[in-house]
Parts: C-alpha cells; structure tokens; sequence
C-alpha cells in the first residue's frame, strides 16, 4: 500500500499565506468575542453572539438577540460569565449594547468600514448552534446593500459576504485581515449551495451605538403621514418640469399630527422633504433616521400642481408615548 504524502503541520503553515493570514486575524479579533444567552420569563430563550466593544463593558450585539430579554448573560472567552445589562436597543437598525461589570476586558479594534472593497477578506466570528468562537471565512462580495429590518424598516450600507453564518452567529463581528471590525454580523438568506451573509457597518453601528450608549435610545422623525409608494406619470412630470418619477401617495393623515397641521391632505403626493427628494416611504424613513430634523418644507403635488407647506416632524418616541396614554 502506498505511503500518504502528508507535510508536517510547522511547513504547511508556513507555506500557506491564507491561512496565516486567517489565523492571525482571529488571533488579534477572538478574545473580544463574547457568546450571549437570553432568557424569557425564567426560561432559555435563544442565544447569540456579540463583541467587547470598549474598555469598560460596552458590548455590542443584534437587537434581535437581545431584544424583550428577562435575563442576559454573556460569556468570554476566557471562561467569565456576566450579567448583561442592556444600555440601549434599537429594532430599526437591529443593534443592542449591553454593559457587563468586567476587568481586562480586551476590547475590538475597529476598521475603516469606508474602505473596504469587494473582494477582499472577510471573516465571521460567533458562536453558532452555542459553539464557542467559530471562525468562518470568505470575501466581501458587495458593500451598500439594503435589507429589512424584522419591524420592516429598511437598513442601508449592509455588507454582504460569503463567509458562512448560522443561526447564534448573529451580533458577532466580521473583521478584516487584521482582526478589524468592519461589521456586525445580522442576517442569512438561505438559497442555491450555501446562502448569503449580511452584516451591519461598523461606521452605522459605531454611530447607533454610540447614541444608545448616551440616550438609551435613537430619536426619530415622525410626520404622521400613511402612504404607498408611487409612480408620477409621465404627462404630469413634463406638464410640471420634474425630474423626479415616484413619490408617496398620502392615504390618511392622522388627527393632531404634523401633516395635519401643516396642511397635507389624502390624495397629496409627497416628493421631497427639505432639501431631500422623497421618492417612497423608505426614503422618507431615511430622512427621519438619519438625524434630529427640524423645521422643512414639503413640496407635495395636488391636482397636478406643485405645492409646499412648512412642517415640523415630531419626535417618534414622544408621540408612541402620547398615544399610550
């Protein structure tokens, strides 16, 4: 019987360039890692993924894997357990930071999540159906993606990647070829031979996390408009000089709210608001995500003509706690 050619384990590591590039990006990326349990009225109910984020406890995670929890602990690599405490939540971009009370914490680095490019490597870390700190490794196959939030919101600049995730994967960091967080793992959509993985951008994440860190919560833009995604047609868009080829059609307007006092009635087609062109509801959710939005202008088209009125959104948090009471 033939012998088996096989080199020493020394000589293929120091011939393989790929793998000790991998190796020494988990290296540097690992100890931060952390493995997140959630219970629910006394019970386990699920478990995820996140990572040391700062010196002093912040860990970031997924709002999905924490959101609702009774009880949170996370677990280190190092074999320290922690209560988790939750410091901020927010469904819409699907991004949680909890706080644990720990000491030599080893905290990510975080990378330049602007200057990645397709192609280069990406690699997974998380703990997968409760596996501690597996590694998975493929490419970044596309930057600026868009995909719903599970309240139906739409989240921007997601990465997409071939580096296998799994159920309990979520919240972990995909880092770069130095062991940098360019994102938070979030979401599979299984098909075809293996599936795609989506990750959350480490420049949104740093700037949600950071807010959550300070208010415990993101402020959002509210007008009170109901409204479905248009089509301007072709004859009103020459009769009246635009550009533009969809808006939102206004269903309803609410009582007491900003567009009723501004004057925006059913029937209306919003086109921009402020200086930003409003081409459907996703893009008005943008502009009443992106940050604190003040006194505007909405052109809207009524019976074929343009019209503009001053409004003033309200704060989304304030008017769901009004309409609790």
């Amino acid at each position: 019987m033939a012998s088996l050619n096989v080199l020493p384990i020394s000589e293929t590591l120091d011939t393989d360039g790929y793998s000790s590039v991998v190796i020494g990006a988990v290296e540097r990326a690992s100890p931060s890692v952390v493995g997140i349990d959630v219970r629910r009225g006394g019970r386990r109910a699920g478990s995820g993924s996140g990572f040391i984020a700062t010196p002093d406890g912040f860990v970031f995670t997924n709002s999905h894997v924490v959101h609702g929890a009774d009880e949170i602990d996370v677990a280190l690599l190092d074999g320290r357990r922690f209560r988790g405490v939750l410091a901020g939540d927010d469904p819409d971009t699907d991004l949680a930071v909890l706080r644990i009370a720990g000491s030599d914490l080893i905290p990510a680095i975080f990378g330049d999540a602007r200057s990645i490019r397709p192609g280069q490597l990406a690699i997974a870390l998380g703990n997968p159906f409760g596996l501690e700190c597996t590694v998975t490794a493929g490419v970044v196959s596309a930057l600026g993606r868009s995909l719903r939030s599970r309240n139906g919101r739409l989240m921007d600049d997601i990465i997409q990647t071939d580096a296998a995730l799994n159920p309990g994967n979520s919240g972990g960091p995909l880092v770069d070829a130095r062991g940098a967080v360019i994102g938070v793992n979030t979401a599979i959509v299984a098909g075809g031979g293996g599936g795609l993985g989506f990750a959350i951008s480490a420049t949104t994440a740093q700037r949600v996390a950071g807010l959550l860190i300070r208010d415990g919560r993101i402020s959002r833009g509210y007008i009170g408009v109901a409204g479905a995604d248009v089509a301007i047609p072709r004859y009103v868009q020459r009769l009246l000089g635009l550009i533009q080829t969809h808006g939102i059609l206004v269903h309803g307007v609410e009582e007491t709210s900003p567009a009723a006092a501004a004057g925006i009635e059913a029937g209306d087609v919003i086109v921009a608001l402020g200086d930003a062109p409003v081409d459907g509801m996703d893009a008005l959710h943008r502009i009443m995500t992106a940050g604190p939005v003040g006194a505007a202008t909405v052109k809207l088209l009524r019976r074929n003509s343009i019209m503009r009125f001053d409004i003033t959104p309200a704060e989304a948090q304030q008017r769901e706690q009004e309409a609790a009471r």
